[in-house]
Formats: C-alpha cells, structure tokens, sequence
C-alpha cells in the first residue's frame, strides 16, 4: 500500500528552495551592481533610475539597455576566457555597437 504524501514537508521545502532563490537573486543583484561600477552611485540616484527604467514603455530604449547590457556580459566572459588561457574566446572580434538613434532609422 502506498504512504500518503506529506504535503507540508513539501509546502517546507517548496518554501525553503524559494527563500534560496529570493537570497541568491538578491545577491547576484548585489554583485552586479558592483561589476558594473552602479555603486559609486547614491542609493537614491539607483533607485531613480531604477524606477525609470521599470516605468519606460519606449521599446526602443529597452532594446538598447538589453543590447548594452549583452555587451556588458560578453565582455565579462571574453575576459574571463582569456584569463583562462582560451585565445579563440579571447581572440573573438567584437562588432562595433550602432550608433545613438540608429536603431529603427529607416
């Protein structure tokens, strides 16, 4: 015969891998703004722009935040891969980012 399930022991852990997921988003959050040179910033001058960026509907502008931000990251593990001794991942070009209002020219 079966054992019937233990719901809360799973509610418990479902609870528990949530917090650990909360706590590690916070803590990369952490580490990027670090990466990024953002805590040089006041605390109020990251939380404005925070805001504004959650407030901007302009899909345009979101795409070259993504895209700056890709950028961002790619140069994070071409430097890591250089200094891993991988000259291919190092050696990659790097395409030139377009040009402030370029995108949607038409």
């Amino acid at each position: 015969m079966r054992r019937p399930r233990d719901y809360d022991a799973e509610m418990k852990l479902l609870a528990h891998k949530a917090k650990a997921l909360q706590e590690r988003k916070l803590r990369e959050l952490g580490q990027l703004v670090t990466a990024t040179g953002a805590d040089g910033l006041g605390v109020d001058v990251l939380a404005g722009v925070l805001v504004n960026a959650a407030a901007t509907t302009d899909m345009v502008q979101r795409e070259e935040w993504r895209t700056a931000g890709a950028a961002f990251f790619l140069r994070g593990k071409l430097a890591t891969s250089a200094a891993k001794g991988n000259p291919r991942r190092a050696a990659a070009p790097r395409s030139p980012e377009p040009a402030a209002g370029a995108a949607g020219a038409g």
